[in-house]
């Protein structure tokens, strides 16, 4: 899916320079081995979650919740992947004008969600679903499910017009209002 969605833009895996993992889960550094060997980019991910991408495991799930407990019986391995620079909350990546590193720790203890201020478009990672209307992410794939719920009120702090999700569509209008009324309904603020 990658690789068309490249292509689709008129570009080649050649063309990738950088690559930013949001967090080392298996659906999102499957394909990472891969893609940094086609293309040759630089990997960059939060240290809290660059030693599972290298280890080649997921980060832990949260014991408190049982299919958590389940899930975590079962095997969540991918193809160890070369981290070239960690990555940390605030920091301004050089990428495409301008990306701004937000921690948003709980779905893995690194995760980050990511803004690219000049366009307004906030890119979620899984801090945020939205496949049925916004969404916290799912409990049994988080590291620490009450810290997932409260970073993710972070965003909503923010300031983007667009809001993408890495499951479920992104949302153009009012992205914003949005997903602070969902903050807001869910976490009280």
């Amino acid at each position: 899916k990658i690789v068309a969605a490249i292509e689709s833009l008129g570009k080649k895996t050649s063309d990738v320079t950088r690559i930013v993992l949001t967090h080392a889960h298996p659906d999102h550094a499957g394909g990472l081995k891969r893609m940094q060997g086609e293309s040759g980019a630089r990997v960059m991910c939060h240290g809290g979650d660059a030693p599972f991408a290298r280890a080649r495991k997921a980060p832990p799930r949260d014991r408190r919740h049982l299919s958590a407990r389940v899930l975590g019986m079962m095997s969540s391995k991918f193809e160890p992947c070369e981290i070239d620079e960690d990555i940390a909350d605030g920091q301004l990546l050089d990428i495409a004008g301008g990306l701004r590193v937000v921690h948003t720790p709980g779905h893995t203890m690194g995760h980050v969600s990511l803004l690219h201020e000049p366009s307004g478009v906030l890119i979620a990672g899984d801090s945020l679903f939205n496949t049925r209307g916004i969404g916290f992410s799912l409990a049994p794939f988080c590291s620490d499910i009450p810290l997932s719920r409260e970073t993710a009120g972070r965003l909503g702090e923010l300031d983007f017009e667009i809001a993408a999700f890495m499951h479920g569509p992104e949302i153009r209008e009012r992205a914003r209002e949005r997903v602070r009324e969902f903050i807001a309904r869910r976490l009280g603020r």
